[in-house]
């Protein structure tokens, strides 16, 4: 539901706010759902191979995923109406028109969108890993020692904060398609999940080929949860590279996994 900011009425505020949330949690079970009911429980057994870690969760971990994701999605629906807001006062570029700037410009701001949100990320995270930080907010994403789909979103309402806040600092610089905003979203979701699968999907020598080793993996991000201190990058590799933060056995690691 649209909210007309020339003349809001609380109403009308509650109801946009209630509507995306609604998206958020369709857009959480759906992906993060979907992917943990297929790789642990339809094809566990198939995929057994390329299981990450061999032990299960413990008990009660992944309704703890969900509760804080819940959480996460209530923190994301107020920065979605802030993004509206924002737009109708001139602060966020976020434009309707497809002729204006084209398609190539359209799929260019998206891999612009990208390229911030994974600097972002990967300075905002070592903050997070800072003493004071980890044990008062991080520690609540750290609960999960061996990842599912569904802590894609698992943060304490203040790192949501935070990892909210990327895309409101994008749009001030960024003119971006609201088409194009919907994909960045989809494409972050997409790749938060694949990075929680516990599952690794890519092929054997990936981490090392010229061509793709600039990927992260699922191996990346799930040695992050086991082993605490490395690996913090979140869609690109060269973050880690640069400062020389990528587990020690990252590449060995994997090498064992995918060679299975």
């Amino acid at each position: 539901m649209r909210v007309d900011w020339s003349n809001p009425n609380l109403l009308s505020v509650l109801a946009a706010l209630g509507s995306v949330f609604l998206i958020l949690m369709i857009r959480y079970f759906v992906m993060a759902g979907g992917a943990y009911a297929l790789f642990w429980k339809i094809l566990p057994d198939r995929l057994r191979a390329r299981r990450i870690q061999k032990d299960l969760p413990r008990k009660g971990h992944i309704k703890s995923e969900i509760l804080y994701s819940i959480s996460t999605s209530v923190i994301f629906s107020f920065v979605g109406l802030f993004l509206g807001y924002g737009k109708y006062k001139g602060w966020f570029q976020i434009y309707t028109d497809f002729d204006s700037r084209g398609w190539l410009y359209f799929f260019g701001s998206l891999f612009i969108a990208l390229l911030l949100h994974d600097a972002y990320f990967y300075f905002a995270h070592r903050l997070m890993h800072t003493r004071f930080l980890f044990k008062h907010v991080h520690r609540v994403h750290h609960e999960s020692t061996n990842p599912t789909p569904w802590a894609a979103f698992s943060f304490h309402p203040y790192e949501a904060v935070l990892e909210a806040l990327v895309l409101p600092l994008i749009l001030v610089f960024v003119p971006m398609h609201v088409y194009a905003v919907l994909l960045f979203m989809f494409s972050m979701t997409a790749l938060n999940v694949l990075g929680h699968l516990g599952y690794e999907l890519y092929p054997n020598g990936f981490t090392q080929s010229k061509w793709t080793f600039w990927n992260n993996t699922s191996t990346h991000h799930n040695m992050h949860h086991r082993y605490v201190h490395c690996n913090y990058g979140l869609y690109f590799n060269w973050w880690d590279r640069a400062f020389k933060t990528n587990h020690a056995r990252y590449h060995e690691r994997y090498e064992e996994i995918t060679a299975r």
